[in-house]
């Protein structure tokens, strides 16, 4: 028998559908009937993927007792936080408030006016760790609407009093903003040293997440030898070592339990490689060693594992199968040996740290503790030898692996994930020679604008054939950046009228007014929500207010749309203070106001792209921090009117490049554009 929840399309819901509990959607059905019936409202937000939410539900919400509590004090609601990023946002910040944390499974207690009154995360079935039962907690926020009325309207007024505010808390009471420079640059940096870990890369201790949106600010923020650059570039070595990367499978894994990167959450989410696979690119494309082999692997992964039958990506893939967490990924010695022939097994063994003992729970997690130009030497192997036995071995490995029952995979199509993933390819296709990528990109790009967009409106979900939910200020963001990205990887001016049009509509839905100087995160404010949501904050994703501007700063730099310029350097200025205070939360914008305060570095390509391929190759190499790449065949009237083709219409087959307002000799091949771009990268290191 089923729950309401077995009507939905969100895997996460229907893994909850046949629940005891009597769960609703989120909607105005669950909304009346708490106001109907003056109850309140337990809201369990989490997502497939999250492994402490298949725990939760095994614990207390398959338990008939706990659903009979819960049944009889509250209208209970599941939400699928990747559906609904506003719900989620707004009640995560009101736990956060109440808690000082905040994490999935969130739980949080509501009037029947949706205002919080008391919340955490995950709660145990019995008390344990100083944390009380889940049962003693539906007890007492039970308890607490119904005879603490007066404290839980009081408390509920101070929770939205906070949330309202947050919204607006970086608006200085002299109305007046100032832009940030680089002295911000240098403070974020700074502010980044103090936490980071010298030895294993990344900020802080344990658990410890990739923040791939905060190391690509780092990466831009000068040359590979650079503070910031140096301590991104470690942190991606050590990731790429460690076993938060799936070296069998290819990929990455949420997040690190321990500081040394070894034992993962095992989810694998398609923003988490998406966005990791971007920062690769950037080390490949400083120089790092090793990087551009590790950004195809996971792009790879992407496109293997994640892509649906439209060339869609799905959403992720599961921590647990057969009911334990990592089993799919986890190795013994004597499975290493079935499978591999004696010498390669050993040497597969020794590289990745495989023993008895192992690294995880008797078994062991595939990583690389040693230097491999030392195992090199040691085994008397050259090194690209040893590398062609390990690909060979592991490639071995994955075959065999693949008959263990897999994670579910959540087969969501959300929009902004796969625009982040459209991104990444389309900047790596031309980056690391991989043509197949920018097809990819192109395909799924195409599929999704096909799908999701409604009239004027975006959605956000493609599920099971179903398109629902109207799209939130981060899809508009994520998609039209990744139009402007496949522009410059293909030339087709189709994409930049994509971005243009998304643009448009995102500022008609999305933008405040001009005092406040924000987007709001929701096309409307949800009925039950106590405040519109708006989160200026990257989390595991940048935020839909840095994903708008950025949007529109590089929208401006093509196409010359003053407006556009101008509501991004409104929303820079106004977020100064954010990314002085809070750097790591604020990467997103921080390398959109790199762009907006760095002398550009404009390479205009004249011709269709395949008259001047050699050249826009070349030009994808460069890893300046503000490089655009415009043009294409100017017989094309929106190719034509480009502000950057002016005047250089008939100069088919070559190649400008400006650095600010300084132009180099026009270029008429691959080797004179190499020249003009050294040239220009040694203007800027004079600057």
């Amino acid at each position: 028998m089923t729950n309401r929840l077995g009507r939905e399309t969100s895997p996460y819901l229907l893994q909850h559908a046949h629940n005891p509990v009597d769960w609703y959607p989120w909607g105005e059905e669950a909304l009346a009937l708490a106001r109907g019936n003056d109850r309140p409202i337990l809201l369990s937000i989490g997502y497939s993927a999250c492994h402490w939410c298949h725990v939760m539900e095994r614990e207390s919400f398959e338990d008939s007792e706990t659903a009979r509590l819960m049944n009889r004090h509250f209208v209970n609601i599941k939400v699928d936080r990747e559906e609904r990023p506003d719900v989620d946002s707004v009640y995560m910040r009101a736990v956060q408030a109440m808690t000082g944390q905040g994490g999935w499974p969130l739980t949080a207690f509501l009037t029947p006016q949706g205002v919080p009154f008391h919340g955490g995360t995950y709660f145990p079935p019995t008390p344990r760790h100083g944390m009380p039962s889940f049962r003693q907690v539906l007890r007492a926020a039970a308890d607490a609407y119904t005879s603490r009325r007066a404290e839980v309207a009081s408390r509920g007024d101070h929770l939205t009093e906070v949330l309202a505010r947050s919204a607006t808390e970086a608006q200085p009471a002299s109305g007046h903003f100032d832009a940030p420079d680089g002295r911000i640059f240098a403070h974020a940096v700074s502010a980044a040293g103090r936490t980071f870990d010298p030895s294993n890369g990344g900020f802080g201790t344990a658990p410890k997440f990739p923040q791939p949106v905060f190391l690509d600010f780092l990466l831009r923020t000068g040359g590979p030898r650079s503070h910031g650059a140096s301590m991104a570039l470690h942190t991606l070595a050590r990731m790429a070592a460690g076993g938060i990367r799936d070296h069998a499978g290819g990929g990455f894994h949420r997040y690190s339990v321990d500081a040394r990167w070894l034992v993962p959450h095992f989810e694998k989410m398609l923003y988490d490689n998406a966005l990791i696979a971007r920062a690769l690119t950037r080390a490949h494309l400083l120089g790092a060693d090793g990087m551009g082999p590790v950004a195809e692997e996971t792009l790879d992964y992407v496109v293997e594992d994640l892509t649906s039958p439209d060339g869609a990506f799905f959403s992720a893939r599961d921590a647990d199968s057969e009911g334990e967490e990592g089993a799919f990924y986890l190795w013994t010695p004597a499975q290493i040996h079935e499978a591999l022939e004696p010498d390669a097994a050993r040497l597969v063994s020794r590289v990745y740290d495989v023993s008895d003992a192992g690294n995880f729970e008797g078994r062991n997690i595939l990583h690389l503790p040693h230097d491999l130009e030392a195992i090199s030497r040691q085994e008397g192997i050259r090194r690209d030898e040893l590398d062609r036995l390990l690909r060979k071995s592991l490639d071995v490995l994955k075959a065999r692996r693949s008959t263990r029952p897999e994670p579910l995979r959540d087969e969501k199509v959300i929009t902004s994930w796969n625009g982040f993933a459209i991104r990444a390819l389309a900047e790596a296709g031309p980056a690391l020679g991989r043509a197949d990528y920018t097809r990819a990109a192109e395909r799924a790009a195409g599929f999704l604008l096909e799908t999701v967009r409604r009239g004027d409106r975006l959605q956000r979900i493609v599920t099971a054939g179903r398109v629902h939910i109207d799209g939130f200020l981060e899809d508009y963001g994520s998609l039209g950046n990744a139009c402007l990205s496949l522009y410059e990887a293909t030339l087709d001016p189709r994409w930049l009228a994509e971005a243009d049009w998304i643009a448009g509509t995102m500022v008609a839905h999305f933008w405040s007014n001009a005092e406040q100087g924000l987007f709001y995160d929701a096309p409307t404010n949800e009925e039950g929500l106590p405040v519109r949501s708006r989160d200026i904050m990257d989390n595991a994703t940048p935020s839909g207010n840095s994903l708008a501007t950025e949007l529109l700063a590089r929208s401006a730099a093509i196409t010359g749309n003053a407006e556009h310029a101008g509501l991004a350097e409104r929303v820079l200025a106004r977020e100064r203070g954010t990314m002085e205070r809070y750097p790591q939360a604020a990467g997103r914008l921080l390398s959109t106001a790199v762009v907006c305060e760095t002398s550009r570095l404009e390479i205009t390509l004249v011709g269709p792209l395949e008259r001047v391929a050699g050249m826009h190759g070349r030009a994808h190499g460069d890893p300046h921090p503000n490089r655009i790449i415009v043009g294409g065949d100017p017989a094309d009237p929106a190719v034509a009117r480009l502000p950057a083709l002016e005047g250089r219409a008939d100069r088919v087959g070559e190649a400008f490049v400006c650095l600010g307002s300084t132009c180099q000799e026009p270029a008429a091949s691959t080797e004179a554009l190499d020249t003009a771009l050294k040239q220009a990268q040694s203007v800027s290191a004079g600057d």
